[in-house]
């Protein structure tokens, strides 16, 4: 199965304290013969995810590296930055930030469903008639 999965969805597999039993089909999916499909924002906001997670404690300090590399070996397509006008636009027209309407954009432009954990992205997605992966299907 191919999707394109947000980070907020992706932190159940970066973080230990953040797994989730819908976060690990998809993770066991992706293991198998998936493919996750990312804008280059992803890897940007997995480092973020991964530092802050060090300053709180979350995870061991120097621990970021090594989740970064476990991140780097999943089969994950990085689709670039995304159209400009359409990322902009869905962030106008469904409340979003430009963070997540990049994703949108990005499942929009692929016909991919979406994995995620944002209740409005998820939402909006849906409005837009994206399927949503995970808890929030």
């Amino acid at each position: 199965m191919s999707f394109v999965v947000d980070i907020s969805l992706a932190a159940a597999w970066i973080l230990p304290d953040e797994a989730s039993p819908e976060g690990d089909l998809l993770l066991d999916g992706l293991q198998g013969s998936g493919v996750a499909t990312v804008p280059s924002l992803f890897w940007y906001e997995a480092r973020s995810l991964l530092t802050t997670a060090e300053r709180r404690g979350r995870i061991d300090p120097g621990a970021a590296e090594l989740h970064m590399a476990v991140v780097r070996r999943l089969p994950i397509v990085d689709k670039g930055i995304g159209d400009d006008g359409r990322v902009l636009d869905l962030a106008r027209s469904r409340n979003l930030s430009a963070y997540d309407a990049t994703y949108l954009a990005l499942a929009l432009a692929e016909r991919l469903p979406l994995a995620t954990l944002d209740r409005r992205l998820a939402e909006a997605a849906r409005a837009e008639g994206v399927t949503i992966l995970g808890p929030l299907a």
